[in-house]
Parts: structure tokens; sequence; C-alpha cells
């Protein structure tokens, strides 16, 4: 039983950071730079990120950005993501998490790391009305659904398993617009009453749809390939992202909050009982933060930043 307990934490460990034994290299080298960064200690985005949460909310994300045919163009065919999923993942997390924690120097070269690599994602789709549009992954028009699905995925994810946001939704929706900058986004929403108008337009201009390239990517991230004892936990979780979704979102991906019979199944307990076994097994017992954020405040007392030691 020791060695099943022992491998299952492995395992959670690889999938978030691609090593069992250790936080990942990227992660420890956030101590150095010259600069605070873009977030600080007690700001919003480092409650959210610094949370659980946003294991359901990158699910989330993923579900509403293969909504955008130009995106999941991008995705199918210039990306291995079915034969290395995790290795997507994980880079995902590695920018996400310089961002947020990182100098400023450590996240605009962590966000041209990115964008170099999205260079050569470029090609044409048919949209809803039979025309070929161009996209390219570098875009500042696609980029914008890619981050405004992100700020919502996280977003609606904290507000239903995480705790207080420090300025509220507004005040996380307005920072992490920096990172939508970064990525060449035009004209970031800054409140989330702005991103909700925002992802109104994008689903009544009629650019979102459903086919069948959607309905396997659905599958695809419906049924991840984890390792067996990891499964069940993530069955848990992708219906957590399923319940956080707008209804019309839902009717969309062809997905349902599920049910045994007329009863909806308890997906907020169960999901909140799921991220609290992953902080254990993260590591939750003996610390409350992670690598990344460790070595922020590392750099923060360094530099003589107040806030270094804030809660």
């Amino acid at each position: 039983m020791r060695n099943v307990l022992r491998t299952w934490q492995d395992e959670i460990k690889k999938t978030f950071s691609g090593k069992a034994d250790a936080p990942p290299d990227w992660s420890l080298r956030l101590a150095e730079g010259d600069d605070a960064g873009y977030h600080l200690p007690g700001s919003a985005v480092w409650a959210v990120h610094g949370s659980m949460t946003p294991i359901v909310g990158g699910i989330r994300t993923l579900l509403m950005q293969s909504l955008h045919p130009g995106a999941l163009a991008g995705v199918h065919e210039h990306s291995n993501f079915r034969e290395d999923p995790l290795r997507r993942l994980a880079n995902t997390i590695r920018w996400i998490f310089t961002v947020t924690y990182g100098s400023t120097a450590a996240a605009e070269e962590a966000t041209r790391r990115v964008r170099r690599l999205h260079e050569p994602v470029q090609g044409t789709y048919k949209d809803n009305d039979g025309g070929t549009r161009t996209y390219s992954a570098n875009d500042s028009g696609l980029a914008g659904w890619i981050h405004i699905a992100f700020t919502d995925g996280f977003l609606a994810a904290h507000k239903i398993w995480g705790g207080p946001i420090p300025g509220g939704p507004d005040a996380y929706v307005r920072e992490w617009a920096q990172a939508g900058r970064l990525m060449g986004v035009d004209n970031p929403p800054l409140t989330e009453a702005e991103m909700r108008g925002q992802l109104d337009q994008w689903y009544t201009q009629g650019v979102l749809r459903a086919d069948d390239r959607v309905k396997e990517t659905v599958q695809f991230i419906r049924n991840a390939p984890l390792h067996p004892l990891l499964k069940p936990g993530y069955r848990i979780l992708f219906a957590a992202a399923v319940y956080s979704l707008e209804p019309r979102y839902r009717q969309m991906l062809g997905l349902s909050v599920p049910r045994l019979g007329p009863f909806p199944l308890p997906v907020r307990l169960g999901t909140k009982v799921v991220l609290g076994v992953v902080h254990l097994a993260l590591g939750g017992l003996r610390r409350r933060t992670g690598p990344s954020e460790l070595a922020a405040r590392r750099r923060l007392r360094r530099l003589g930043e107040p806030l270094a030691d804030m809660a």
C-alpha cells in the first residue's frame, strides 16, 4: 500500500512539474532577478495562482479555448498534444508561474520564448460562413481569445472553490491583463464586467463553433492519458470544469453536469476533497506555498521588498 501511495504522489508531482523528486529548475531560478516583477504577495494574482483552483481552471480553459476554430486548428496542426500532452501542460505552467512570481526580465523572457514557439503556428481554417480565414498564434485577436478564456476559467474556478481574492474579481482581471499585454493582446479587459462583455461579443458574433474536431478534443480532455492511479480524481476535476461552465458553453461542447437519475452529483464537495488531497500530495502538510512562490519570496527579501513575507 505504501508503494502505491508513493507512486500516486510521484505521478501527481510529475504531472505538474515534470519531476517527482525535486522542483523544476526554472522554478528555483525565480529567486534570481533585480526587481519585484509584475505581481507581489497580497495581490489577486498570487492568491488565485497560489491555490489549487487553477487545476480546475486549466481544464475549463482548454474546453473554452477549443470553441475557437482558429485556436483549435493551431493545436491540431502544429502540436503533438496527443503524443505528449504533459509537456504542453508543463510549458504552460512554466509561463504562468514565471509571469506570476518572476522578475520583470524573467517574465518577459518566458513570454518571448512562448512567442518564438508560436511563430510557425499559422495557417487557414473555414469560418462558420464557409469563408477561408487565416490564423496565427501570435495574432492579437486570437491571443485575445486565449487570454480571456484563461482569465475567465481561472477566475470562475476560484470563485467556486477558492478563498477570498484581495481586491475581488476585478483586481484579478486587471492584474492578469498584464499577461495579456505581454502576449500581444490589444486592450485586454480590466474588470469582470468588461470581460463578460467581451465573452458575449465572441459568442454573439458567431466566431465560435462546436464541430467534429471540437468533439474529438473534448473527448481527449475528458480521457486525458494520465497514470491509472490519477484517473479517478481527474474524472471529478473534469466534472468540476464542466460544472463551472456557463450553460450555453456546456451546450455547445455537448457536456452536462453529471447526475444520478434526476439528482445532480455532489461535484462541488467532491472537487473540494480532491483538491485538498492533491494539495497534501504536493507537500501541503509541510509547507503552505509551492517552490515558485518560495523562490520569489527569496528574491523579494534580497531586494528589501517589505511585502516579501506578507501572507
